[in-house]
């Protein structure tokens, strides 16, 4: 089974947070994940924010930032560039559902590029990611 998981899923993956047992418990359905250079950004932002307001150390950040580089290199996740036309099905997407499911560009990011690798199933801990994800007939935990 291929899955797209958006960021929230790899960053309650490496930090400790209210998703993490859940993110942990998806895993053991031993899925191949799509990780994007999308996804190695908003992690190292979502770690970094956590120095920033001091839940972790920077030497704690340091050992997650190698954890996420080890996984990586073993092939853990698949690893794939940004899908060719992933930002202009972002635009359709936010044309055809912003208006009623108030989607941000991320979110409809992730959903493009998910559809875009023909992903069996999308993970997120995000509501508007899930909604709209269903609207285009995706599969959702």
């Amino acid at each position: 089974m291929t899955v797209y998981a958006d960021s929230s899923v790899f960053v309650s993956l490496y930090l400790q947070d209210r998703h993490s047992a859940t993110a942990r418990e998806w895993m053991k359905q031993n899925p191949r994940v799509w990780f994007s250079p999308l996804h190695f950004a908003e992690c190292a932002h979502a770690i970094s924010q956590q120095i920033f307001y001091r839940k972790i150390s920077e030497a704690d950040a340091e050992s997650v930032f190698d954890n996420l580089r080890r996984d990586r290199l073993a092939g853990l996740w698949l690893g794939t560039a940004m899908p060719e036309h992933a930002f202009d099905l972002c635009a359709d997407l936010a044309r055809r559902h912003g208006p009623k499911l108030g989607v941000r560009t991320l979110d409809s990011l992730h959903v493009a590029c998910a559809m875009e690798l023909k992903a069996e199933r999308f993970w997120t801990f995000d509501e508007r990611q899930a909604k709209l994800a269903k609207a285009e007939g995706m599969k959702t935990i």
